[in-house]
């Protein structure tokens, strides 16, 4: 096999293109698997919040005998340590709470809150908004 000279080493233009072609499908791929794991994980702390809440409520209700008025009723009486942040809007302040039309006791005055949902306005990789969980 000829040696080759100074001029003639190195890799062609076409094998630059065929490796930055490569590189950029493996980065492509990379950057949606990362995507989707960082929206399942948002989903699965959304979920976990969401049952947290919803049996705090359920506790509140049952031992106060009236439901609560809002989530930091949840708080103050140590149901909950903290308004947890909603991973879909990043704010705490963002949920939405269902009021319940129903007394719990006669000597409840006005309705209380009986479920909580986020606020955000996306879908989920279920195909149903947030706002519905």
């Amino acid at each position: 096999m000829p040696k080759r000279s100074k001029l003639e080493a190195g890799f062609t233009m076409i094998e630059l293109m065929i490796v930055m072609a490569i590189m950029l499908i493996l980065t492509t791929l990379a950057v949606a698997s990362y995507t989707t794991a960082i929206k399942h994980a948002k989903e699965a702390v959304l979920r976990e919040d969401l049952q947290v809440m919803r049996t705090a409520i359920q506790s509140y209700t049952m031992d106060k005998e009236k439901a609560p008025q809002s989530l930091d009723d949840l708080v103050q009486s140590g149901y909950l340590r903290a308004i947890p942040i909603d991973p879909m809007t990043h704010s705490a302040d963002t949920w939405v709470t269902d009021t319940s039309q129903d007394m719990y006791s006669l000597d409840e005055t006005e309705p209380g809150i009986d479920d909580v949902h986020s606020g955000s306005n996306e879908t989920g990789s279920d195909g149903q908004a947030y706002s519905s969980w």
